[in-house]
């Protein structure tokens, strides 16, 4: 398993980065040692987030960004999408 942060209280993907309130969250969550792994999700759309998200935590959940991206191309250019977001 693992804890899911959501990074944003605004609708899902539309931050470009991410705020101290959200930076000190993440830092409080990750003081406390927990055994699950912490991946923060909601509003994780571009490079900025994408790198706010994975230097405090394991990972990142990336979904509207992903769906929008989806809509207007094609499945054969999903890797230029995550070569976009990871830079």
């Amino acid at each position: 398993g693992f804890i899911y942060m959501v990074s944003s209280f605004s609708i899902t993907g539309t931050v470009n980065s991410f705020g101290k309130n959200q930076i000190d969250y993440f830092k409080r969550i990750n003081k406390m040692n927990l055994k699950s792994k912490l991946l923060i999700g909601f509003g994780i759309s571009n490079k900025n987030t994408f790198n706010d998200a994975v230097n405090y935590s394991k990972g990142a959940i990336i979904g509207s960004a992903f769906i929008k991206f989806l809509k207007t191309n094609k499945i054969e250019n999903i890797k230029s999408f995550i070569d976009q977001i990871r830079g």
